[in-house]
């Protein structure tokens, strides 16, 4: 019987969010979600000039289209990359020409925070679909930070990402083929539905064997093989373009999936006391 993935927690509850303040099932339009502020929150109770300081940092948007490098492997930038629509991913490309898949970045993920603190990038990010980021200066980075409930709001996210990257280590390294799509299949799922963009246990996938094959360390071939096995067994539905999970509780004992790495605890912003012109007059006197 299908059912919602489930933490692998004592009480085994099942991961079912409550309606975000911003989300369409809340007290604002979906199409007004600052998707930066969304991520954060989920971290860090912010106020209503931290807020206001993501909307201000986030209007530069840029679309940029499928396949395209966002910034490369030794490069630099004024400006810090956040997705605020589509799909990217970072990568390493190996001596030998081979693409290694390291992260994939959803709505609301920074693509290359380091470069606040690293002279260059040392990896490459790109759009696996068509993108909306938003270019946010260096110096803002610095205001945001001096922030104490954004810094530790940043701080939180990238521990986030950091146990992102260990459990992706650990696919590698420990799990067999099918186990390791499935757990990325679930991760994606719980992800993006913490981001508000899912339908029940669907989502959007824009991804090819080969995006897969490079992200599980294996060959297009094999990944086909394991994409073939877990449909046959009735677990996934897939087309390349959006994928469902049949039986998300079967998919999750597969794979041994636990969400709780992905620590997406919930905090309730604050009552807003001032109004958020108010609150842009006075930030934007303080620069």
């Amino acid at each position: 019987m299908s059912g919602r993935l489930k933490y692998r927690t004592e009480r085994s509850r099942t991961f079912a969010d409550p309606p975000h303040p911003m989300s369409s099932t809340g007290s604002r339009r979906e199409d007004t979600v600052n998707r930066l502020t969304r991520k954060l929150e989920r971290y860090v109770r912010l106020g209503a000039e931290e807020r206001v300081l993501l909307d201000q940092v986030t209007r530069s948007v840029d679309r940029i289209g499928a396949r395209c490098d966002i910034v490369c492997e030794g490069n630099n930038s004024d400006h810090v990359h956040v997705i605020v629509e589509g799909m990217a991913c970072r990568y390493k490309i190996t001596s030998e020409g081979r693409r290694q898949v390291v992260a994939f970045l959803l709505p609301g993920d920074f693509c290359d925070l380091r470069l606040g603190l690293l002279s260059e990038m040392d990896h490459s990010v790109a759009t696996l679909s068509e993108c909306r980021v938003a270019r946010i200066p260096r110096e803002q980075i610095e205001r945001m930070a001096a922030r104490p409930l954004l810094a530790r709001a940043l701080w939180s996210a990238a521990l986030a990402d950091e146990a992102v990257l260990f459990e992706w280590l650990v696919n590698l390294g420990a799990r067999d083929a099918r186990s390791n799509l499935a757990h990325l299949f679930c991760e994606l799922l719980i992800r993006l539905r913490a981001a508000g963009l899912t339908s029940g246990d669907s989502y959007k996938l824009p991804l090819t064997q080969q995006d897969l094959a490079d992200t599980a360390g294996l060959s297009s071939v094999h990944v086909n093989r394991v994409l073939q096995s877990l449909r046959s067994d009735g677990l996934i539905s897939f087309d390349g373009k959006s994928l469902s999970i049949l039986d998300a509780e079967r998919l999750s004992e597969l794979s041994g999936f636990d969400a709780s790495y992905l620590q997406l605890g919930r905090h309730e912003p604050p009552a807003r006391n001032l109004d958020a012109q108010s609150l842009a007059d006075r930030l934007t006197a303080a620069e």
